[in-house]
């Protein structure tokens, strides 16, 4: 029996209207963004709260165990796969994702019961060796629950919002988490010698509950394409179980030629961080003897970086993508990824102004990164099973991720054992920028294939 018809529409509301000017969002989209941009909101804030905290137990783990403790991260992600696939294929997602944050609540509320009663000193040097495993244990957790909460967060995204929808509105949404971030360190600014490092676990435990509320209060159905509004039944949506095996998501990343691409895709930008990571610490160092100019100048530079970022989200990501294509977007910062480098690499010939030259490259690959290719990147998944949009997606966001810092680091290490400068060194980065701008185009194409044929059938996408 179709369903009686409907009145007429109510007139769009002045917020409405005025999101309208700034983002491409349809009436029956905007609850569904705003509270999409609020969860990311107190998820990302949650997590920079617990950030800087992170840092100093670096720091009293000591320098020379922080590849072992990326070592361990690695390791971890991988043994929590299948408990998440686990509770994918048994849950629906509006219980797993609460599930899976609750774990992590309960994990905060040890952490600081283990704190509070060991009296971890927090500082650049352990006090005694529970001192020393506690601030590793926690380093490596960290490590976890940012990947994990976030992927989780794109992974439902994925599943709500389809894929025209996606590029429209995923860098608004982007928004939230950039101000969540801003807000989050902020916090531990303000209040970390009010109430103590320890407490402050208390203050991420809060910011994460409230991320999980608003999963529970999400819209009931999916927002689809076309005519249809919240509430059609268009597919089964995120309020039915995925089901499946718990090693799907690896095995269907291992057979999916898209998923590989994706995988390849961060990988290779990894290692243009870490090669840019490193031209960063040659090229500071050299200009500047005092750390508070270094200071100075990398703060400026972050700064620099989060503003185009948040001006980007609000006005113009949904914006391009709709205009030059999701292709083109994702070989964006690839492009410049090339140009950057090579002009990095002519350092050496004396030929530019080196210092302005990696300012404005490492501001405007941040800027872009956050602002175009991450939301991008997100996009690629919404043409995907949805099985493979949370187990698969997750597994890539995660273990592929860490490998690829492993592998970036070892790979830059193993060039410098040549002897070579790191002016020669930034050519192997340009290089790499030119296959990943590759790869980011062949996904762009790729992409609109599958969204062509409609909803992905199996895993073959």
């Amino acid at each position: 029996m179709s369903a009686p018809p409907s009145g007429p529409e109510a007139p769009p509301s002045r917020v409405e209207r005025l999101l309208a000017r700034v983002v491409d969002v349809r009436a029956e989209e905007v609850r569904p963004m705003l509270m999409a941009g609020l969860y990311f909101f107190f998820l990302l804030a949650s997590y920079f709260v617990l950030r800087p905290i992170r840092d100093t137990m670096g720091v009293a783990a000591g320098v020379s165990r922080l590849p072992f403790l990326f070592v361990g991260t690695l390791s971890a992600t991988l043994v929590c796969q299948p408990l998440f696939a686990a509770l994918v294929a048994r849950f629906p997602a509006r219980r797993f994702i609460p599930y899976t944050y609750q774990f992590f609540a309960l994990n905060l509320i040890g952490f600081w019961l283990a704190f509070r009663e060991s009296g971890t000193s927090f500082g650049t040097s352990a006090t005694f060796a529970g001192d020393v495993w506690m601030s590793r244990v926690f380093f490596v957790w960290i490590s976890v629950f940012n990947l994990f909460v976030v992927s989780v967060f794109w992974c439902f995204m994925a599943d709500l919002f389809k894929s025209e929808q996606a590029k429209r509105l995923f860098g608004f949404i982007g928004v939230g988490g950039t101000l969540g971030g801003i807000v989050g360190a902020g916090v531990t600014a303000t209040l970390v010698e009010r109430i103590g490092t320890v407490n402050m676990l208390l203050v991420s435990f809060t910011l994460l509950e409230i991320a999980t509320l608003i999963v529970i209060r999400f819209p009931r159905r999916p927002v689809v394409q076309g005519p249809e509004r919240l509430g059609a039944a268009a597919d089964p949506g995120p309020q039915e179980t995925i089901g499946g095996g718990i090693w799907a998501g690896i095995t269907n990343f291992i057979k999916a030629p898209y998923l590989r691409g994706i995988g390849a895709f961060l990988i290779l930008y990894t290692m243009g961080s870490t090669f840019l990571y490193f031209q960063q610490a040659d090229i500071i160092g050299h200009y500047f003897s005092q750390p508070a100019a270094r200071t100075r100048l990398l703060a400026e530079m972050e700064f620099a970086s989060q503003s185009i970022t948040i001006l980007t989200q609000i006005f113009l990501t949904g914006r391009i993508i709709k205009a030059i294509g999701l292709a083109a977007t994702l070989a964006l910062m690839p492009a410049l990824s090339v140009f950057g480098f090579a002009a990095l690499g002519l350092k050496g010939l004396g030929l530019v102004p080196v210092l302005v030259v990696f300012v404005a490259f490492s501001v405007l690959r941040r800027g872009t990164n956050f602002a175009l290719t991450n939301p991008a990147m997100e996009v690629l998944y919404t043409v995907v099973p949805r099985e493979d949009k949370y187990k698969a997606k997750s597994f890539i966001e995660t273990f592929v991720y860490r490998a690829g810092d492993q592998i970036a680091a070892w790979s830059y290490a193993g060039l410098a054992t040549l002897g070579l400068s790191t002016a020669v060194l930034a050519w192997p980065g340009a290089l790499l920028g030119g296959v990943f701008m590759a790869v980011g185009v062949w996904l762009g194409r790729r992409h609109s294939q599958l969204a062509a044929e409609g909803p992905a059938r199996g895993s073959a996408a």
